[in-house]
């Protein structure tokens, strides 16, 4: 399975996730020229060596109508999505030109986004990417996403970062994306509204349930554009899974710290196809009716369970019951108890931890001669099944008065 791993021990930023990529694509100059033509409004993006504690690297820089970015002038109080040039928690204050600079509503970068010519794939990537920022901007400020407006010229910037880690992604077609926990930094960062801890608000809100953490290193390493693109496409956040690598990338940042600023991307196959691991909860059940159980069993599904299933068994004094099942991710597991402990008359939950091998699972649509068909397809392992939606089936089935046997697809 041809996989891409992110090293974040330095954390990440949107140009540093892109030019990690670059490095791993078979021609970087063409691609970096193809970039250029989309039509991101005023944008020239450059690709340079660049060299930190003797590992030689690419640093990307961006011009937007001939202003670069300057990595200590990120305006938190407009988006704090302006994270060229790695800022690391220097003081950020661009007052100096703010007055002159015009301003991009959510929408703008909307209508924008929808207009490069670019695949649809990569619009829809690039899109669900800056919904993350907006909505956590939102969040931060306590205003509609609506109201978010960011500073034109880091703008541009972070759309340019944003498209080009996309067309990348499309360009590699890796079938997994695994990253290494995140290194946020730490300290303070000083913005237009004042001075916020590190990490700031908006990417802590893009970051809940990734796995974080921060060092000695006093700074802003990870911002909203390399938060939010590294939540978009990983899957997984762990240690480097046994791989074989073809090829590294190194993304360079632009400041100098004891330890070299830069996130490496290795690319390769995996050893093994996708798996995971899932918390099975089990309660042993005899003073319920067969309803209570039922509706307990929906709830979890409900509310996110993989999988509930009722087991009959046999109980002491040779009581007839019920076993109760409930198959959940590791981070869904408290609320499943909680929830079992609340719908059930259980004292006790049994837990144990499972590695399980999963096919990787995808959704499409197929047009029929009775309509639009959802299909689910599966693969991995060296197979691959496809089967029809269900729902659809029985939609179909009733429409036509036919047995759901014998419709042909």
């Amino acid at each position: 399975m041809k996989t891409i791993y992110f090293e974040c021990n330095m954390g990440a930023a949107g140009d540093m996730l892109m030019a990690a990529l670059l490095e791993l694509h078979d021609n970087p100059g063409e691609f970096i020229a193809r970039l250029n033509a989309v039509g991101i409004p005023g944008v020239v993006v450059t690709s340079n060596p660049s060299v930190k504690h003797g590992i030689t690297g690419t640093h990307i820089k961006v011009e937007v109508n001939g202003q670069t970015e300057h990595p200590d002038m990120h305006d938190h109080g407009h988006s704090h999505s302006h994270d060229h040039d790695h800022s690391h928690g220097h003081d950020h204050d661009h007052s100096h030109k703010s007055a002159a600079h015009s301003h991009n509503s959510y929408h703008d970068i909307e209508h924008r986004i929808g207009h490069l010519k670019v695949s649809d794939n990569v619009k829809k990537d690039a899109l669900a990417i800056y919904k993350l920022i907006a909505e956590a901007e939102s969040h931060a400020h306590g205003v509609p996403v609506s109201q978010i407006h960011f500073h034109e010229v880091g703008e541009m910037d972070a759309v340019a970062d944003i498209v080009g880690v996309c067309m990348l992604i499309e360009e590699l077609a890796p079938d997994m994306i695994l990253a290494s926990p995140i290194n946020v930094g730490s300290g303070q960062v000083r913005c237009a509204h004042g001075i916020l801890p590190v990490p700031a608000p908006a990417t802590v809100h893009i970051l809940q349930n990734v796995p974080v953490y921060s060092d000695n290193i006093k700074g802003e390493l990870c911002t909203p554009t390399g938060a939010a693109i590294l939540k978009h496409f990983v899957k997984k956040y762990d240690n480097m899974p046994m791989m074989s690598i073809k090829k590294t990338g190194y993304g360079m940042g632009t400041k100098d710290f004891e330890k070299a600023n830069c996130i490496r991307a290795h690319f390769g196959t995996t050893a093994s196809d996708n798996s995971d691991e899932v918390v099975e909860l089990i309660c042993n059940l005899d003073d319920m009716t067969p309803e209570a159980v039922s509706f307990a069993q929906q709830l979890l599904l409900d509310e996110g369970a993989l999988d509930v299933y009722i087991t009959p068994i046999i109980m002491k004094k040779g009581r007839a019951g019920v076993m109760l099942t409930c198959m959940c991710n590791r981070d869904a597991a408290d609320k499943m108890v909680s929830l079992m402990f609340k719908h059930t008359t259980t004292l006790g939950i049994r837990e144990n931890i499972f590695r399980r091998h999963i096919l990787q699972r995808e959704q499409s649509e197929i047009e029929t001669k009775y309509g639009t068909v959802r299909v689910k397809t599966a693969q991995g392992y060296g197979v691959k099944k496809t089967k029809p939606e269900y729902d659809d089936m029985a939609r179909i089935a009733r429409e036509n008065g036919v047995s759901i046997l014998d419709i042909d697809m």
